[in-house]
């Protein structure tokens, strides 16, 4: 497991977002920065637990997805947002934490 990226939640229109439509919210700032900040702004009708919209989660890199969430308590199962990767989220201790497995030979770069 290795450290991705920290998702902060914001209500701000940021002037680099980028929109993902199936998903009904906005990202900035990955990859723009050292530490792996990325800013998310969601439709107000966007499909995300209240705990992943209002609250920073942070996000880890894993080999195996279905392994590291066994036994944990799941709040996003294991779906693929864009080509060559599978995101799960947990709830741990109160705050929610990211899982990307990621398959570089089909990801985009940058991810």
């Amino acid at each position: 497991m290795k450290y991705h990226h920290i998702g902060i939640p914001t209500k701000e229109k940021l002037k680099d977002e980028i929109y993902l439509k199936h998903l009904k919210m906005y990202t900035s700032g990955y990859g723009k920065n050292l530490y792996g900040i990325e800013w998310v702004r969601y439709e107000d009708d966007a499909d995300f637990p209240g705990i992943v919209m209002n609250l920073p989660h942070v996000a880890f890199e894993v080999d195996d997805i279905n392994e590291i969430i066994k036994g944990k308590k799941v709040i996003i199962q294991p779906n693929s947002p864009s080509p060559g990767v599978i995101v799960a989220f947990i709830e741990d201790s109160g705050a929610p934490v990211e899982f990307m497995q990621v398959d570089r030979a089909i990801a985009k770069e940058g991810i």
